[in-house]
């Protein structure tokens, strides 16, 4: 008859305390708090609580990852150029953006970010751009198209910035080397408030408001040269949504369906598949940041007067669980 060490390679161990970091499949009896337990792995993911922004805000942009974010600028009101840098439990103050905007776009890292487009206040569209060491926000080369409500993608020394408004739907795409931006071909569908993901050469775009539905989960897919509109459309349609990250690996979450919505769904370069559990503050004109497997979502619109500071960390599918093991 097989055992359990047979099958698994070691035997149930008797601890005093739960091991610090198990295996999926181990057993063990747990003799201080007298229980059988095993650690399996999650089916689906899941938001937890994370620490709140200092200053609540909407749309604001992001950039950097679970443990490591950065968030800039947004509307408090008034617009802002404040920036915080999470280390992923807390929000600390970073450098300023020179020019304070909301509507804006961002990529990068916490410590090489990039900040584009946008409204500067009293509210006109903007086409400067700055970069971030980590400290201190920098002007960049602005953008060829002045336009707001538009995503981002990529790097502070390869970035993607594409969409947005003009006030008019823009379909425009622009590549940034670091210093420039140069015009690529343009998105298939003109559309602002879209989410973005992906890198310079291997971008997503999706969801965002076009004419006539309003609201559209169309999704398109960049090689660096040119866009293709994926058959897979998100199962929510909305604009003002986060996203995070990469082209076959996506994650978009939160946005105006309407109204407001929580939902998350995963991009597998595909298809969108809808989470059985979304952010548990719904909300639109959020940023977000990190990887499909571990993303942040922060700030956003939850509903009048309310301007959120919510921060929520997110753990895809497949993460250790320890149970508890009932016998009778």
């Amino acid at each position: 008859m097989a055992t359990y060490k047979g099958i698994q390679g070691f035997t149930i161990q008797n601890l005093s305390a739960d091991p610090s970091n198990p295996i999926e499949g181990q057993v063990w009896y747990n003799s201080t708090s007298n229980v059988w337990k095993v650690e399996e792995a999650t089916t689906a993911g899941s938001w937890a609580t994370g620490g709140n922004l200092g200053t609540g805000r909407v749309l604001l942009a992001g950039a950097g990852t679970q443990t490591a974010g950065l968030a800039f600028g947004g509307n408090i009101p008034p617009y802002t150029g404040a920036t915080e840098e999470y280390d992923g439990s807390t929000w600390s103050p970073g450098g300023n953006l020179g020019s304070p905007r909301a509507e804006l776009a961002g990529c990068g890292i916490q410590t090489s970010a990039l900040a584009f487009g946008g409204k500067e206040p009293p509210g006109s569209t903007t086409n400067v751009t700055e970069e971030y060491d980590g400290s201190t926000w920098s002007p960049g080369g602005n953008l060829s198209t002045a336009r707001n409500t538009l995503a981002g993608a990529g790097t502070q020394t390869a970035g993607l910035g594409f969409g947005g408004s003009l006030p008019g739907l823009s379909n425009a795409t622009e590549e940034y080397d670091g210093s420039t931006w140069t015009s690529s071909n343009n998105m298939n569908t003109a559309r602002y408030g879209l989410g973005g993901a992906g890198t310079q050469t291997a971008a997503l775009g999706f969801g965002g408001f076009v004419p006539g539905p309003a609201v559209t989960g169309a999704t398109e897919e960049y090689n660096g040269t040119s866009w293709a509109t994926n058959p897979g459309s998100l199962n929510t349609a909305r604009e003002f949504l986060a996203g995070a990250g990469t082209q076959t690996a996506a994650l978009g979450f939160g946005g105006n369906a309407p109204p407001q919505t929580g939902a998350t769904e995963e991009y597998d370069g595909t298809s969108w598949t809808s989470n059985p559990t979304g952010l548990n503050t719904a909300r639109q004109q959020l940023a977000g940041a990190g990887t499909q497997p571990a993303a942040l979502a922060f700030g956003g619109y939850v509903g009048t007067p309310t301007f959120s500071s919510a921060t929520e960390e997110w753990t895809g599918a497949g993460a250790g669980v320890t149970k508890t093991i009932t016998v009778s």
